[in-house]
């Protein structure tokens, strides 16, 4: 593809129309308009007719697409863009920025981002892997993290709450988790080798970090051609809450209940446990996980 995009899309979250990001994205047009490239914007009233659109959109003809907000957004445009020539760009103005921080992207500086995102234009993209989530006969790509345990049931719960609105919804979720908080018996099957066990969190990364800032494989690379099986084996409560701070900044890796384990393909399978990856819901389990080593370009 050429050095400098002609044609860019440009993807912004509908829940960032309002509040202090409702000028990311107008931002974000007008400074690649300015730089000379074409710019098709989307802002429409909801996930699924945004999804359909940029989709519509990419396929007229585009040549990088950029989304703007956190990681369900970035999941949107890896699923769009995933095993093809058109490079995603990322401005991150979300509550969970995991994809963007783990590029090197600035997360808490627009501009910077964006001029970040514009001299990407200008060179060659980044080319980096993809996991694959396998479902219930559907494929999901994903970018960051597929959670399978504790984080992912406050996800879970969070969703199905309807108040309070923003962050502390999650955290009320997570403190309502903590209340039933119990080891989970899982069957895991890691590049062919069983690794049954009874755990209290499982997840498996490609990238480093979920949730805002949960350095949970603080040693993950978007870019060897593997997946890391993360697992926080059964302990008692009151070690688990003394611990888990640990792991925003990363320092949990020592624990003896907590394991990591390079794999290309991982299958979980544990009752009562709903997938997310990426923060998005994927189903109950089981599913299969697997890497796809350079499936997706990025503008960083």
């Amino acid at each position: 593809m050429a050095a400098s995009p002609r044609t860019v899309v440009v993807a912004v979250n509908p829940m960032a129309s309002f509040g202090k990001r409702r000028e990311v994205g107008p931002r974000v047009v007008e400074r690649l308009r300015a730089a000379g490239h074409t710019v098709v914007a989307l802002d429409e009233a909801n996930v699924e007719l945004l999804r359909r659109e940029a989709k519509r959109a990419v396929a007229a003809g585009a040549d990088a697409l950029v989304v703007v907000g956190g990681d369900g957004m970035v999941n949107l445009g890896i699923n769009i863009v995933a095993q093809t020539d058109i490079p995603l760009g990322i401005v991150p103005s979300g509550t969970g920025n995991d994809m963007a921080d783990g590029l090197g992207i600035p997360v808490s500086d627009t501009d910077a981002a964006i001029a970040l995102l514009l001299a990407a234009l200008q060179k060659p993209p980044r080319r980096i892997d993809a996991g694959i989530v396998r479902h219930g006969g559907l494929s999901t790509w994903f970018g960051c993290v597929l959670s399978a345990g504790f984080d992912a049931t406050v996800n879970e719960r969070a969703n199905l709450m309807t108040r309070p609105r923003g962050r502390s919804r999650y955290v009320l979720a997570l403190l309502r988790e903590l209340a039933t908080l119990r080891p989970i018996p899982y069957r895991v099957v890691a590049d062919g080798v069983p690794l049954d066990t009874d755990a209290l969190l499982i997840a498996v990364a490609n990238n480093r970090s979920i949730g805002g800032g949960m350095r949970v494989v603080p040693h993950a690379s978007l870019d060897d051609g593997m997946l890391d099986l993360f697992v926080v084996r059964d302990m008692p409560k009151w070690r688990f809450l003394r611990l888990f701070p640990k792991v925003f900044s990363g320092t949990h890796t020592e624990i003896d209940e907590v394991s990591f384990l390079p794999a290309r393909t991982v299958t979980i399978d544990a009752p009562d446990v709903v997938a997310y990856a990426d923060g998005e819901r994927i189903g109950p389990l089981p599913v299969e996980v697997s890497v796809s080593p350079g499936a997706l370009l990025v503008l960083a």
